[in-house]
Order: C-alpha cells, then sequence, then structure tokens
C-alpha cells in the first residue's frame, strides 16, 4: 500500500501534490519496495512520464548535464553561486521531488533533502519518496516520526 502523509498535518494535500501522489499511486505496483528492489534512478525512469505528464523535469542521470541545478545562492549580475540538485522539479520551480532508495535512513540522507530543499530559491514544498521496506525495516515510518517531531516542537515551520 502506497502511503504518504503531508506535512503539517493541519493543511491538506494541495492539488499540485496530490497529482504527485497519484503518479506514485499509478506506478506503485511497479515500484513498490515490498517486491522490488529498485535504486532511486530506476524509481525515477518509471515515474518519468507520469511525472512529466504534471509538468516536472526529472533528472536523467548521474552526469554533470543531467542533472536538475536549483539555484541556493545569486552573485554578480545574478549569476547563480550555488546551487543543489534535485530528482524532480515542478515548471515553476515550487515543488522538488527527491526519491531515496536504500540510505534514506541509513545515511540520513532525509535529512540533506530537507536541508537542501529549504536553501532552495523559490521552493515551497518537498517531496520525500521512501522505501517501506529497506532490509526489513520500514523507512516511511521513521521518516515519518522524524518530521512528525519537527513540526510539533514548533521550531521550524
Amino acid at each position: 500500500m502506497l502511503k504518504y502523509q503531508f506535512f503539517p498535518r493541519s493543511i491538506a494535500v494541495t492539488q499540485n501534490i496530490a497529482e504527485i501522489i497519484q503518479c506514485f499511486q499509478r506506478n506503485f505496483e511497479r515500484i513498490n519496495s515490498q517486491e522490488n528492489n529498485y535504486a532511486s534512478n530506476e524509481v525515477l525512469e518509471i515515474l518519468r512520464a507520469d511525472l512529466a505528464e504534471s509538468n516536472f523535469t526529472v533528472e536523467t542521470g548521474k552526469r554533470d548535464e543531467n542533472k536538475i541545478k536549483v539555484p541556493v545562492l545569486f552573485g554578480l549580475n545574478n549569476k547563480i553561486d550555488k546551487s543543489f540538485n534535485a530528482d524532480a522539479l515542478s515548471a515553476d520551480g515550487k515543488i522538488v521531488i527527491e526519491v531515496e532508495a536504500g540510505r534514506a535512513v541509513a545515511n540520513n540522507q532525509f535529512l540533506k533533502d530537507i536541508f537542501q530543499a529549504s536553501m532552495m530559491f523559490g521552493v515551497e514544498y518537498l517531496v520525500i519518496a521512501v522505501r517501506n521496506d529497506y532490509r526489513g525495516g520500514d523507512d516511511f515510518q521513521k521518516i515519518y516520526a522524524f518530521i512528525e517531531t519537527m513540526y510539533i516542537s514548533n521550531r521550524i515551520t
């Protein structure tokens, strides 16, 4: 079963986020981590067409020219001094999607995703897609508990 949670929980899912959820739902049988052991790039490849229909650009590979660079800092003459990469980015630049296969919790990759999306120019929403099952553990539930604590503490909005 596809599991998702929108934060803060006091706000309903937006239409744009609902479209992303539908992309994952339509492809769930193919990307289900209890049945498959895909790397994040393989999951992105499966989702690419559906995300493109929802006006997302999706990373096409690990080479520099295949990455999606989102500006973070601007310098002289508005030149981009610093950028972070995203797995997918909405056409309006407001939604970043990060797909994590195995290292979401083990290497705290989800924390890096939160930090980087928080620094990206114009980004309002971050979607982190993680495995329900990774080596017998539920990465979704672990990250859910962390983000829930973050919002309940009211230190980060």
